[in-house]
Formats: C-alpha cells, sequence, structure tokens
C-alpha cells in the first residue's frame, strides 16, 4: 500500500456547498482537475472554478431528470483502479479513463426531507445513488483514492496537502474511509426506516 498519494485530479459532487468555493479555489491553484456535475458544476462555473463537466468527459448525457449523471464506467473506472496492477493501467488506457484521486462528496439531505413531512414523492428522489456509490467506491478503494464527505475535513486536507506538496497520507485516507462508510451506512439506516414506517 503507498504511504502517500499525490492529488492530481478530482471530483466533487456536494449537495452542501458549505466552503465547497474554498477548496475548490485551492485545488485549481494547484493545478488539480476537478470534474463535476448537475448542481455543484453549475455553482463552481458561476464562480469562476476552472471545472470540466462529467457529461462532457463521459461522453454521456445526464439522463432521466439528473437520476444518472455520474454512474459511468469512465468515473468509476477512474476511481476503483488499482495503481500498482499493469492490468488496470492499460485497461484504463484502452479506454481513455482518466484516474480519480479525490472524490468529495455529500448526500441528499434524505433524513431531513422526511423531518420536515414531506410528501412521499419528494422524500423518494432525496434517497441518494449516485453519491453512496461514489462515495463506497472511493473509500474501497482508499489505498489510492482519498474520500471527503464532510465539509469539516476540507480546511485539514487542506493543510495536509500544502505540507506535502499535495500528497494525502495513508493514515489520513484510512480515517476518512471508515468515516466514509459510517455516513453512508447511516444513511441507509434512515431510508429502511422509512420504508418500515410508510410500508
Amino acid at each position: 500500500m503507498s504511504n502517500k498519494i499525490k492529488i492530481k485530479r478530482a471530483l466533487i459532487s456536494v449537495f452542501d456547498k458549505t466552503n465547497i468555493l474554498n477548496l475548490s479555489n485551492f485545488l485549481t491553484n494547484q493545478n488539480i482537475e476537478i470534474y463535476s456535475s448537475g448542481g455543484t458544476y453549475k455553482y463552481l462555473k458561476e464562480n469562476n472554478i476552472n471545472v470540466i463537466e462529467i457529461s462532457k468527459y463521459t461522453n454521456s448525457p445526464e439522463i432521466l431528470d439528473g437520476r444518472v449523471k455520474t454512474l459511468h464506467p469512465k468515473i468509476h473506472g477512474g476511481i476503483l483502479a488499482k495503481r500498482n496492477l499493469s492490468k488496470h493501467k492499460n485497461e484504463l488506457k484502452k479506454n481513455k479513463i482518466n484516474l480519480i484521486d479525490l472524490v468529495i462528496v455529500n448526500l441528499y439531505p434524505f433524513k431531513k426531507t422526511v423531518a420536515s413531512k414531506s410528501l412521499f414523492n419528494e422524500c423518494i428522489e432525496n434517497i441518494d445513488i449516485g453519491g453512496p456509490t461514489l462515495i463506497r467506491a472511493s473509500a474501497k478503494n482508499f489505498e489510492f483514492v482519498a474520500t471527503v464527505t464532510d465539509p469539516g475535513d476540507y480546511e485539514k486536507i487542506i493543510d495536509e496537502m500544502k505540507k506535502n506538496k499535495n500528497n494525502i497520507s495513508k493514515k489520513t485516507r484510512s480515517g476518512l474511509a471508515i468515516k466514509a462508510f459510517n455516513e453512508i451506512s447511516l444513511y441507509d439506516i434512515d431510508i429502511s426506516n422509512w420504508f418500515s414506517q410508510i410500508g
């Protein structure tokens, strides 16, 4: 396992935009490519962040009212690839897939939506699919990818990258992966509880 990984490319997909501009500006200033989609892409673009739209990179449009945006081999291949395997590297090259080293994601506010007594259809649409999938993929591959799900961790990531020439340590990546899996576990429990109550 690599102790440190150098961040060259990041994917940002966040419902909660708290402090995301600060982190995005830092990444841009470090010449790190940023990929994004949907509302996050528009928000970053409106705030003069240099960002690549995922649909243009994948050559696949967002479909089904935004239900399918990031679910694509060019995204998940770039996240899940093992950087130390020639076979994986060759498959990426063959399929023109770029490696993604940093995944910054937070989820649709399902619990808050339910708590506000929203209608059934609104609750259903606030069950995030792409977000948990990105989180699971990047946290699974924490040997090579850093996963950030909490805006409260942005400054810590910036500080570590500043001190280590844009590298993030194994210890940090492991801690972030634990936090990520805990978050999606709780998210799924909230959804399961809601379905049990309405069933």
